[in-house]
């Protein structure tokens, strides 16, 4: 389990709460909060520092807007619920002035109009010395779909096919701030077919799906052959080990029992892989072609 891991699991142990108000809590790609008689809303909050998220010295700050709302966007899809609306709060280094607020909003709002979800207010602040670094918060609330719970990360079972859209690895070398949220291709999905678990892959593949298996007491197998690549990783020296660890794909990573997987609708926007199995013997396996079934360690991004 990785630092950030351990960290999320010791304030779910702090934090106590009636779970008929707060439903689903620490854990998941969002909260759910019931919002009185009418229905629940979910929240989530994402930071990106500048350095680590993104870096100004070689992308746009609309570039590091869009990049900001859309991975909370991806939180909605990562759960299969309807953005609603968000707000944001950012840092900013002494040197901004309007001008670069502007273009910073021109990111966020690019994303944020994709999926009719505004932002409705925040806060701003400016650090008062000259190495303050630009960080950007975007907290982001949405609904139920209608037609199904929130798909949550513990809901895995043995035997069901583990599966991604997309393809994946090479994020860093463009992807990472140009990515389209699929939000879309998760309400689709759940609307033909029933899915288990779900999350969004942000942090790498190995890492996320070792999360549905850590908070669904299963395991998986991975067919190497199977994970789809991006054009991207024919460029790196290890193209399986980008895709399984590189992160901020954003594509969409899910469980779902073999009747559902025939369900499964045809997308205009990506395809649908199936990449392995979920198993009732817990770990992270791998089988390649040429040395059989291995053991696989997460060994995707932590953010400590």
């Amino acid at each position: 389990m990785n630092k950030e891991d351990l960290i999320t699991s010791w304030y779910a142990e702090q934090t106590k709460v009636d779970a008929s108000i707060i439903p689903i809590t620490i854990g998941d790609d969002m909260a759910q909060v019931r919002a009185g008689v009418d229905g629940t809303l979910l929240i989530t909050t994402d930071m990106l520092l500048d350095g680590v998220h993104f870096d100004l010295a070689s992308c746009t700050l609309e570039q590091a807007g869009y990049k900001a709302m859309a991975a909370s966007l991806s939180d909605c899809a990562a759960m299969a619920t309807v953005p609603v609306c968000a707000v944001g709060a950012t840092a900013l280094p002494a040197y901004f002035t309007a001008n670069e607020l502007k273009e910073l909003h021109k990111g966020t709002s690019r994303a944020s109009q994709m999926f009719n979800c505004p932002v409705i207010g925040g806060d701003i602040t400016k650090w008062r010395h000259a190495d303050g670094r630009f960080a950007v918060a975007i907290t982001m609330l949405s609904r139920v779909s209608g037609w199904h719970e929130p798909v949550r990360r513990s809901g895995a079972r043995p035997g069901d096919i583990v599966c991604v859209t997309g393809t994946l690895g090479g994020s860093l070398l463009g992807k990472h701030l140009s990515f389209t949220p699929r939000v879309n291709e998760a309400l689709a999905i759940t609307k033909a077919a029933k899915l288990n678990s779900m999350m969004d892959i942000s942090d790498g593949l190995s890492t996320d799906l070792s999360r549905i298996c850590t908070q669904s007491a299963v395991g998986a197998i991975l067919e190497a052959h199977q994970i789809p690549q991006s054009k991207a990783v024919r460029k790196l020296a290890d193209p399986l080990g980008s895709a399984l660890h590189d992160g901020e794909d954003f594509e969409l990573l899910f469980t779902l029992s073999e009747d559902e997987y025939r369900k499964l609708p045809k997308l205009e926007t990506t395809s649908i892989t199936r990449i392995g199995v979920i198993t009732e013997k817990l770990g992270l396996h791998i089988r390649m072609s040429a040395c059989g079934l291995m053991p696989l360690e997460p060994q995707g991004f932590d953010h400590l």
